[in-house]
């Protein structure tokens, strides 16, 4: 991921509803929700969840599967892994995991 991507995504994920969303698809992901579900789970109108679903779909966040009537959403972890993988990038100067949290501040 570049630094491109991981604004984007960010941008993206840094917004109240989207990033409820998003969490709830992590929670049931890798079957995901329809989208009618989420709407019901975070109390949400039809025509907001869209919205939010579009713009996370477009950040590459989310993924949709049309089945029958009903379009079903889940994470997209390859760009969720990518993106946390640019964030820890060189994390802790280097070593592959800080195994004392007090010096990885």
């Amino acid at each position: 991921m570049d630094t491109k991507q991981a604004v984007i995504a960010l941008s993206c994920l840094a917004q109240e509803a989207r990033l409820q969303i998003f969490r709830l698809l992590v929670q049931t992901s890798p079957a995901g929700l329809a989208a009618g579900e989420i709407a019901i789970r975070l109390n949400m109108p039809a025509s907001t969840l869209s919205f939010h679903l579009k713009e996370l779909s477009h950040a590459g966040l989310v993924k949709s599967v049309q089945s029958g009537r009903f379009v079903y959403y889940s994470t997209n972890f390859n760009t969720m892994n990518a993106l946390m993988a640019f964030l820890t990038e060189n994390c802790c100067g280097g070593e592959q995991s800080c195994s004392k949290p007090e010096n990885c501040s």
